[in-house]
């Protein structure tokens, strides 16, 4: 009895420090991205042909972007990403498509889509050098009250 407890504690043990993939996202294969033509589709059409994507170009629209992750989970660690595909479909400021590119995990670099910082308006004068600006613009009648 000991001994099965045993091997089926040395089972969970084992299980639980198995290697675990999860897939998020799309991206269209080589078969479907064949069917958009550059120069002759349009948005209307890519949507129809290959769907529409997880994200879209944030100030003109002129880009459409299908990613595709995949994560490894080991035991307790962090998950890291070990796969990563992303499909850019351009268009042209009439809508038709410009360009199509599928780049991977080695092509990527951080991109920065937003920040979340206030910055100063004042460059250069640091908060020391603003109080001590102030200090010979000052007038004894500016603190007295009539």
């Amino acid at each position: 009895m000991a001994l099965r407890m045993a091997a089926l504690g040395l089972l969970l043990l084992v299980a639980a420090c198995a290697k675990i993939y999860r897939n998020h996202g799309y991206v269209p294969d080589d078969v479907e991205l064949a069917k958009v033509q550059v120069g002759v589709d349009t948005r209307e059409t890519v949507t129809e042909k290959i769907g529409r994507p997880s994200a879209q170009g944030l100030l003109n629209d002129l880009g459409w972007f299908y990613v595709q992750s995949r994560f490894e989970h080991y035991g307790p660690q962090e998950p890291t990403e070990v796969e990563r595909q992303v499909v850019a479909i351009n268009f042209t400021e009439s809508g038709k498509v410009a360009n199509i590119g599928r780049y991977g995990l080695e092509d990527g670099r951080v991109i920065e889509l937003s920040r979340r910082v206030t910055e100063s308006n004042i460059r250069g004068v640091s908060f020391i050098g603003q109080l001590l600006g102030n200090v010979g613009r000052l007038n004894a009648s500016d603190l007295v009250r009539n």
